[in-house]
């Protein structure tokens, strides 16, 4: 596995477990961000051919 997608995958695991606290301490504001934030990454994803496995979230 190349830099870039460890990097990219960490980065998924990372904002998943974000969006999870957010929504499990009612911040809708920070779960919105999160949830825009790992749409972006799971684009990035699909765009270089890297496979994600399935969503947590």
């Amino acid at each position: 596995m190349d830099a870039f997608t460890a990097g990219l995958l960490q980065r998924i695991k990372t904002t998943e477990s974000d969006l999870t606290k957010a929504r499990e301490t009612g911040d809708d504001f920070l779960a919105d961000v999160e949830q825009s934030e790992l749409e972006d990454l799971h684009r990035l994803a699909a765009e270089h051919g890297v496979h994600i496995g399935v969503s947590r979230v």
